[in-house]
């Protein structure tokens, strides 16, 4: 998998469906969820702002981490987004056995934060490793 920042022979250019673009079309998904969450009263409303900060605050991550000042920065930045997307599919999962939510309105989301996870995940793996692919 490529890594989310870019070797200098790559300069400029982002992987096939990158980061960036999964996590702010992710994020959109998690405004458009709320604003449904913010219909119910109660409990709905509590999560919903919840889901909405950490959910809109990975692409803020992973596009900050895109202009880090050093490998490290870069990590550090990436791992922000790792917890946020962690976070984001707590949350999800809660809505879902809480039975707050529609399960098949839920399911895509929850399989996309789980994903996102993972793709994190690997990046700030191969990039503590020094890897370009």
């Amino acid at each position: 998998m490529k890594n989310a920042r870019p070797s200098s022979n790559d300069a400029g250019k982002i992987p096939k469906r990158d980061i960036l673009e999964r996590t702010f079309e992710f994020a959109a998904r998690i405004i458009q969820l709320c604003g449904k969450l913010d219909e119910r009263p109660g409990v709905g409303r509590v999560m919903m702002s919840q889901i909405l900060r950490a959910g809109t605050s990975i692409p803020s991550n992973v596009e900050e981490a895109q202009a880090g000042q050093s490998k490290a920065d870069f990590i550090s930045k990436m791992s922000i987004a790792l917890k946020e997307a962690r976070e984001t599919h707590l949350r999800l999962r809660l809505l879902k056995t809480a039975g707050i939510f529609p399960e098949d309105k839920l399911q895509s989301l929850i399989q996309e934060a789980d994903e996102i996870k993972r793709i994190i995940g690997a990046i700030i793996v191969s990039t503590k490793r020094g890897s370009n692919d």
